[in-house]
């Protein structure tokens, strides 16, 4: 009974499996009809026998969205048997209309057969004949048309994703279409060639890795195409080529991605990271190449872009995690017992990761040499690059940085000194991350010993961004040392380039901004840097900020502003300062720093006056270098003009008057040949004059000035400069006004020659402070009981007073009939008669007439 059942099952056929037959044997018999058109000798034929096919296959059967297995079924025969080969031969047809057709009819058959790999032994030495051609590096493809070669690497990627691991056995010929189209002209088949080449090492995993090193050198030459989509594409085929190929292709491709990094596009900067962050979670081979491949996606954190930076981010987190993962055994003491991020971390809200720190830390010591020597790179863009990635990592390896501690500050002393704004700018950065995790022990041995070989800008740069992240208790102990080393000659005078003092007085202001308080046991040797600062470099424009960071030290040490600071310190300056002052010049450091304490002590310099007056009293001798005692000399100027808020606040000068006078004032006023000694003398008289006019010397101390000095003022009178002339004509009124009556008659008398010569001078000013002076001289003469002792004298004065009473200038004329007048009260008959015997002799006689009318006014004499 089944026999019989099996017998009538076989000998009636399933109506499905009829109906198949039926609809293929249709096709075929339509197809046959149409096909020996494809042979006809015109182009116009064989394109008419095409569209005619076309026509037939799309309007036979829809193609459908899910596919109809049936259909594709009765269509395979037909396809395979008729059409395929005939298909094939149109590729190389002479007209670009028919090959352009064929491609399509292609691409419909393998849509639409059940068996698209059945095609593939025919269809892919057809693909590889139309697109590589036999010597692929040195010749064109046989195809000429860029939109027909687009078509045709279309197909291959179709015959690709419908076919699978059943391409792996034509291998070969794909990879040879590959290696030629991914170096097409046209951009497009490029990008399909990149899509067609990832397909492939997803369709055949076993087999591809091969063949996948034969792929790299294109892919290598097209990743700088001028198309950003094409780049992109190449990156993304890359990471996929390797990821199912030969790990040992990663050598070859990481330099071309790292030089990616610095593309203007952000897609393919992003596509670097995406294709990087991919090989660190699932290439097989990762653990080798993770100190090659760690630096690429960190490198995108810093990027420009913050959608870039935010994915590098993730993928960085994931990849920690990911190894955190794998490695959880060997980490598990350090994930059971976990800490807080150190007490000063930069971020502890976003620290990274353990996987991610374990990560950077053991490859740390691979990474850096190759950091170190791209932060030198005469590339701008790779040094940037390299700078904001070393940052990343310090940021990551945290207290590991200890043990590269000096190739890292080596690197740092480099890469501060660059031209680079955004180089230095990271640098600091990393040199700051130092300070937060490194024991002020381990980094202040290696800095200062660097410093003192060889003090540069970039090093206390450096040296100040440690400082700046060093937590406040971990320097505490150490800022007097710090403060001590910094104001040393070799650290302090290290240089005369400005950029050097900022450096300086940066890092003055780092120690004082982390220290705060601390810094009240070392507020001496940071003064002397201060002070180092503005004499060096305040001229050239720090004084300012100099300014600024005494105001910082003064508030930590509680006290209201520079000057109650200077008045703290100056004792102390000045001792330092007194050791090195027999040896100063003009140009002396030590000589520079006195002249800013001068200048900016006020008041403290009355309480150092024991410290100050030796030291003016051995650099203002004869013996001394000029140019210094000249300075010196205008510095002190400035002092005795205002000696009451300056040497004399606290009432104390005078007793240093007779070593001011005799140690200083004589010895400079003495006359010397040369014109650095005249205004060395010019000074000197300044510096006099700003005494007598202060008010801090009583009249009595006045005339101890007199008795010392007026041979040599009345000296300075015939001096060149007109300065000393006025100067000295003015010293002169001074000493006289407050000589009372105790002036030797001899030495007041020998005064009035002395002035009378000025009132020929070339200088109006000079001529009308001689006049001055000759009336203070002769109210003195009023004064006198003996008055007739002068009477002489004074006869010879009105002679010549009234010579200039017809003087040109009339400001002269009325200042010498002023004197007169003052004058004429001694003896009026003798003026009276002396002016009657010249009168005929002047121009006008109007001065006289008043002098006349005075004189006849006055009482008359007892």
């Amino acid at each position: 009974m089944a026999a019989l059942v099996a017998t009538e099952a076989a000998a009636s056929p399933d109506p499905a499996e009829a109906a198949e037959t039926a609809e293929a044997a249709e096709l075929s018999r339509v197809l046959s009809r149409m096909l020996p058109g494809l042979e006809a000798d015109s182009k116009l034929g064989r394109r008419r026998a095409l569209e005619a096919l076309q026509r037939t296959l799309e309007a036979a059967r829809p193609e459908a969205p899910d596919g109809d297995p049936s259909a594709a079924a009765a269509f395979q025969g037909p396809w395979a048997r008729l059409l395929l080969p005939r298909l094939l031969r149109c590729l190389a047809d002479p007209a670009e209309g028919c090959r352009a057709l064929a491609v399509h009819l292609l691409d419909l058959g393998l849509r639409r057969a059940a068996r698209p790999r059945d095609a593939l032994p025919r269809l892919l030495p057809a693909l590889a004949a139309r697109l590589a051609g036999p010597e692929p590096a040195r010749r064109p493809p046989p195809e000429a048309c860029e939109e027909l070669r687009l078509a045709l690497v279309q197909l291959l990627h179709l015959a690709v994703r419908l076919s699978g691991a059943a391409l792996a056995p034509h291998l070969d010929d794909a990879i040879r279409v590959l290696r030629c189209t991914l170096l097409d002209p046209f951009a497009a088949v490029r990008r399909e060639s990149c899509e067609c080449a990832a397909g492939l090492a997803r369709a055949t995993p076993d087999h591809f890795h091969m063949q996948s090193e034969s792929l790299i050198g294109p892919l290598m030459q097209s990743i700088s195409h001028q198309h950003w989509k094409v780049r992109v594409a190449v990156i993304e085929a890359t990471g996929t080529v390797i990821q199912f190929g030969s790990g040992k292709s990663v050598d070859d491709v990481l330099p071309h991605f790292a030089q990616r990094l610095f593309d203007d596009v952000p897609q393919v900067r992003q596509a670097v990271a995406r294709m990087v962050g991919g090989w660190l979670l699932h290439l097989r081979d990762r653990y080798s190449f993770l100190h090659r491949l760690i630096p690429l996606l960190l490198s995108g954190l810093d990027d420009e872009i913050p959608e870039i930076a935010c994915g590098a981010a993730g993928l960085w987190e994931q990849v920690g995690l990911h190894w955190q993962m794998e490695n959880e055994e060997e980490l598990k003491d350090k994930l059971d017992f976990a800490g807080p991020p150190p007490a000063h971390h930069p971020s502890p809200g976003s620290r990274p990761g353990l996987g991610c720190r374990e990560l950077v830390f053991r490859n740390l010591s691979k990474i850096l040499p190759a950091i170190c020597h791209d932060i030198t790179d005469w590339v701008v863009a790779t040094r940037v690059k390299s700078a904001q990635l070393l940052a990343v990592l310090l940021l990551h390896a945290e207290g590991h940085i200890t043990q590269h501690l000096e190739p890292i500050l080596r690197t740092l002393l480099h890469a501060c000194a660059d031209e680079e704004a955004a180089v230095v700018r990271s640098c600091t950065r990393s040199a700051e991350l130092i300070g937060t995790f490194v024991s002020p022990e381990v980094f202040l041995k290696l800095i200062l010993s660097m410093l003192r070989k060889s003090p540069s800008p970039s090093g206390l740069l450096v040296f100040a961004s440690i400082i700046r992240g060093c937590p406040r208790e971990a320097l505490r102990p150490h800022v007097k040392v710090i403060a001590v080393e910094l104001a040393h000659a070799h650290i302090c005078q290290g240089s005369e380039n400005r950029l050097y003092g900022e450096r300086l007085l940066q890092c003055v202001q780092a120690v004082v901004s982390v220290s705060r308080e601390d810094c009240r046991g070392a507020g001496v040797p940071l003064m002397e840097v201060l002070v180092t600062v503005l004499a060096l470099w305040g001229p050239a424009g720090l004084g300012a900020k100099v300014q600024e960071a005494l105001a910082e030290l003064a508030a930590v040490e509680s006290v209201d502003g520079s000057q109650d600071l200077f008045r703290a310190h100056v004792g102390a300056l000045l001792e330092r300062l007194a050791a090195s002052h027999r040896d100063w010049t003009g140009h002396s450091t030590g000589f520079l720093q006195f002249d800013v304490v001068l200048a900016h002590s006020g008041p403290a310099l009355g309480e150092a006056l024991p410290q100050l007056v030796p030291i003016l009293r051995s650099c203002l001798q004869p013996a001394r270098d000029p140019p210094m005692r000249l300075k010196l000399l205008s510095t002190l100027s400035g002092l005795l003009l205002g000696a009451r808020e300056t040497v004399d606040s606290q009432g104390q000068f005078h007793g240093y008057l007779d070593t001011l006078i005799k140690d200083i004032f004589v010895p400079n006023l003495q006359w010397h040949a040369g014109r650095t000694a005249a205004a060395i003398r010019t000074a000197a008289v300044s510096c006099l004059w700003a005494l007598v006019s202060s008010g801090v010397l009583s009249d009595e101390q006045i005339q101890e000035v007199q008795e010392m000095l007026t041979p040599q003022i009345l000296s300075s009178l015939e001096e060149d400069s007109q300065a000393t002339r006025l100067t000295s004509c003015r010293i002169v009124n001074v000493f006289l006004k407050t000589s009372g009556g105790v002036m030797d008659p001899d030495k007041f008398i020998k005064i009035y020659p002395e002035l009378l010569k000025r009132l020929d001078d070339v200088s109006n000013e000079v001529r009308l402070a001689a006049t001055a002076s000759l009336v203070t001289w002769l109210e003195r003469v009023g004064n006198e009981a003996g008055k007739c002792y002068y009477q002489s004298n004074i006869q010879q004065l009105y002679r010549e007073l009234l010579v200039y009473l017809d003087d040109p200038e009339s400001a002269i004329q009325d200042a010498v009939l002023e004197a007169l007048k003052a004058g004429g009260v001694l003896f009026p008959d003798l003026l009276v008669r002396e002016m009657e015997a010249v009168l005929h002799k002047h121009r006008s006689p109007t001065h006289c007439e008043q002098l006349l009318q005075h004189l006849q006014a006055l009482p008359p004499a007892p």
